[in-house]
């Protein structure tokens, strides 16, 4: 028995090192010049690890400018914490007549979680709510205006709650996308994207009558027990939920990007799978048809996309194997990893829309809102407060 189990060990070091050597050899040093090989302190002479051919691959010493670390604040005025109100998942800001302008879930009342006995108690701080919106004079201090966009009546599909709004400025009309849900809100209901209409950055909004957007169907569930965990068939990387909506006009087109999330949740290198993908029309209204190369990433929890150089450069949050990565795409679908950022990044990144944001990759994040999470001892992460802040990136050059 030790004799096989030694063959066993010499057979899998000598494929091994047959692999190591094959990779090697095929990999094209040429394509490299000194400046970058001494840039990762590599050798032209040497040997080369994997980890090494990735450097030269992924041009890790190329994408120092893409580099930067986060800075989180309070905010003033009606955005200070309130410990009896929800508000959240801030959409991007646009400046209006002199005023900037951001739109934000918001909710009151006590969150009890699934499985509280009644179906119709709040089960997350996004649950029971609404679309409010608020106006600051410099960015600092906000005054809450009022509601923008509130739930359907019974029997709707946005009867239960609508939130998590992105805003889209274009041609003299504004645009909002978010989700909606139908009651009962249980683990294992799906969801959609919906879209209001005004002339005005104050409204009045007007609803379209049916969802833009709808999880893919074709997954299968396992039984009857409400678990989102178990299910026969998946389906696509869509199949349960279509999340955190943001438009953008895009080549002439509407470009829908949102988080996807799957029937029978599984893990992946990076945690869950998450991914995102993009759906596209010629008119923003819709119809909107999902790109045949969904997903287009396969991490990420809250969109954060902005154009930046003809392209489409995005930040992949939390969930994945490319979290706590910035990306950049020629077209908008294929995105390479361009930095790895700290893990210190906002939740729910709120852009501001009249920055400039050419002059460098993270220009469009020289500040911006998003919302913070405040942990209340013995209470579960869903019935912490929350509040809505300011942040700041700052490019880090490590050589000063």
């Amino acid at each position: 028995m030790p004799n096989a189990v030694y063959l066993v060990r010499a057979a899998l070091f000598l494929l091994f090192c047959s692999v190591s050597v094959c990779a090697e050899e095929k990999f094209d040093l040429s394509r490299y010049s000194d400046e970058d090989l001494d840039k990762l302190a590599l050798s032209r002479d040497g040997k080369l690890s994997a980890s090494s051919m990735r450097a030269l691959e992924r041009g890790y010493h190329l994408n120092a400018d893409w580099f930067g670390l986060f800075s989180m604040g309070p905010l003033k005025g009606d955005f200070a914490y309130d410990a009896k109100i929800w508000r959240r998942d801030p959409s991007r800001v646009l400046l209006v007549d002199g005023l900037y302008y951001t739109w934000y879930t918001r909710s009151t009342g006590k969150v009890y979680g699934f499985n509280s006995g009644k179906v119709e108690n709040k089960v997350f701080p996004w649950d029971k709510a609404e679309i409010w919106y608020a106006t600051s004079k410099d960015g600092w201090t906000w005054k809450e205006e009022g509601l923008a966009v509130g739930r359907g009546p019974a029997g709707a599909f946005d009867d239960r709650s609508v939130f998590t709004p992105e805003v889209m400025q274009h041609e003299g009309k504004f645009y909002l996308v978010y989700q909606a849900i139908k009651a009962p809100y249980l683990l294992r209901t799906k969801n959609s994207v919906a879209m209001a209409i005004a002339d005005n950055a104050r409204g009045p909004w007007r609803k379209l009558e049916q969802p833009i957007l709808l999880p893919a169907d074709n997954g299968i569930w396992q039984g009857t027990e409400d678990d989102h965990y178990k299910a026969i068939k998946q389906g696509d990387f869509d199949s349960h939920k279509v999340h955190d909506p943001t438009l953008m006009f895009y080549k002439d087109k509407f470009y829908l990007y949102y988080k996807g999330e799957r029937m029978g949740e599984r893990l992946t290198a990076g945690g869950r799978e998450i991914r995102w993908g993009v759906a596209i029309a010629d008119k923003a209204e819709g119809p909107y048809v999902k790109s045949e190369y969904n997903p287009i990433t396969q991490s990420g929890h809250e969109l954060l996309i902005w154009p930046y150089q003809g392209g489409m450069a995005m930040i992949s949050t939390q969930d994945g194997p490319e979290r706590l990565t910035m990306q950049w795409s020629p077209d908008g679908i294929n995105f390479e990893i361009k930095a790895y950022l700290d893990a210190k990044i906002p939740h729910a990144i709120g852009l501001v829309e009249s920055l400039e944001r050419e002059s460098a990759p993270g220009a469009a994040l020289s500040w911006g809102l998003y919302h913070q999470y405040v942990p209340i001892e013995g209470k579960a992460w869903y019935q912490w407060g929350n509040y809505i802040g300011r942040f700041s990136f700052d490019h880090h050059d490590g050589a000063k």
